[in-house]
């Protein structure tokens, strides 16, 4: 995956957390304590800041904060052209 590390890197950032046991397949929502609803709004943030795209609010769901790998996922498609 294109972005993968650079998305660890922001989950790092974004929530005061080492990263470098995280893979595509790891758990996020429910499996990391510090990604609560709070949470999920700055890592969008942050995203948005790092790649340049905006993402609406119907956009954000659930599944794309499942793993590390379906958040990149989500950030490879709002890069698409």
């Amino acid at each position: 995956m294109k972005h993968l590390d650079t998305v660890k890197l922001i989950l790092g950032d974004s929530l005061g957390v080492n990263t470098a046991h995280l893979h595509a397949q790891s758990l996020l929502l429910g499996s990391l304590p510090e990604l609560d609803s709070m949470a999920v709004i700055s890592v969008i943030a942050a995203l948005e800041d790092h790649f340049g795209i905006a993402v609406d609010d119907d956009d954000i769901r659930a599944r794309h904060f499942a793993t590390v790998g379906s958040l990149t996922e989500f950030v490879q498609e709002m890069l698409a052209p």
